[in-house]
């Protein structure tokens, strides 16, 4: 379709097929899909890789695990809204350096604020630091043990922030998994040396990422998106300019790539979407994909969680529910109505999640 305009109606079409929902044949690997959407939250350890699955036909759990640990083409850090995701490992270099220093003075602020010295943070982090050169990837209540062995006393908080500042402040990455636990893991081995990237560079690039994972946008929801300031924005998409352009969306001007928004695919496309799917935080209304009735499918109260929804075309219809007990079991909150209508679709998407999960699944 044409970048000329876009019929506000259409719009949560356009933006789900920017986003990949219609699932395109050619989206086989994990870093590229990662990009593609502007990076996937990953907080929850089953929601994250599910982003992937309502994104390509033939990925699996497994193989993002595998992006992650063993090819380590995916990288899980802290960066936009000081919340983790997975993003391309080889976008490291210009992706951190926009977060995690504002992470790090955050973390080291609140730690200061639980009564934990400047000074005894810095020996922490220096302990951290021998641990993993001298032993290798450890969990985040090993950390702690070799940082109370060294004569600093933790909280459940301060262990939580110190873990979490080894990682921001460039010590180290979240790494290889030891059962259900995340390891500890020193960056330079994990990773690499990074090259140094300036911020003008990194600004410019967070805006292509954004504007192709997301268009049509505008700057403000760009600066939603990433918790920078407008300002920051607005110099970001100033770097890649010639690579956008305006694009009418009813009485508002948004921007896109230049040359055209994605192409529409067939209508009637069912997404099953997990908790913190990256489709409903990349703008800062949504009222153009939830509208009023949908909204508790989405978000509940005053905090930031963001439940796992069902969309057709892009526009939220119901939510769902599932919990894991040697098998997917899946409960629907949907209108009859929208149930019947829906019912094939809707078993092809949890037959779905249970081949990328590889386990048996039912509706309860």
């Amino acid at each position: 379709m044409g970048s000329r305009g876009v019929d506000p109606a259409r719009l949560a079409r356009v933006r789900a097929a920017t986003q990949l929902l219609h699932r395109p044949t050619a989206a086989k690997d994990p870093a590229e899909v990662a990009r593609a959407i502007g990076g996937a939250q990953a907080q929850d350890v089953y929601a994250g890789p599910l982003q992937f699955r309502s994104r390509s036909r033939s990925l699996t759990a497994a193989d993002i695990q595998r992006a992650r640990t063993e090819e380590r083409s995916l990288l899980r850090i802290w960066v936009m809204r000081m919340t983790i995701h997975l993003i391309p490992t080889e976008d490291a270099a210009w992706w951190l350096p926009l977060f995690e220093p504002e992470i790090a003075r955050w973390q080291r602020r609140r730690l200061g604020e639980f009564g934990m010295a400047a000074r005894d943070v810095d020996k922490a982090l220096a302990v951290i630091a021998r641990a993993l050169a001298d032993e290798g990837p450890m969990t985040r209540a090993e950390a702690r043990k070799r940082v109370e062995k060294a004569g600093m006393k933790l909280t459940t908080q301060t262990g939580m922030h110190i873990a979490g500042l080894a990682v921001t402040s460039g010590v180290a990455c979240l790494g290889p998994d030891r059962g259900r636990q995340t390891c500890l893991v020193r960056r330079e081995d994990w990773i690499g040396k990074l090259p140094k990237v300036d911020r003008d560079t990194g600004l410019a690039e967070l805006a292509r990422v954004y504007v192709r994972a997301f268009a049509p946008t505008t700057d403000r929801d760009f600066a939603y998106w990433s918790g920078l300031g407008l300002r920051e924005v607005r110099f970001g998409l100033e770097g890649i300019a010639s690579e956008i352009e305006e694009v009418r969306v009813g009485e508002e001007t948004m921007l896109a790539p230049r040359g055209g928004l994605a192409r529409l695919p067939r209508g009637g496309q069912v997404r099953m979407l997990g908790n913190f799917d990256t489709y409903l935080l990349g703008w800062k209304d949504r009222t153009f994909s939830v509208a009023g009735e949908h909204a508790i499918h989405v978000k509940e109260g005053g905090g930031g969680w963001i439940r796992p929804v069902i969309v057709e075309d892009g526009i939220v219809v119901g939510g769902w529910r599932s919990s894991r007990k040697g098998r997917l079991e899946v409960s629907l909150n949907l209108p009859k109505a929208e149930r019947e209508r829906l019912g094939a679709a809707i078993e092809a998407e949890i037959a779905d999640i249970a081949r990328f999960e590889g386990v048996e699944a039912t509706i309860a």
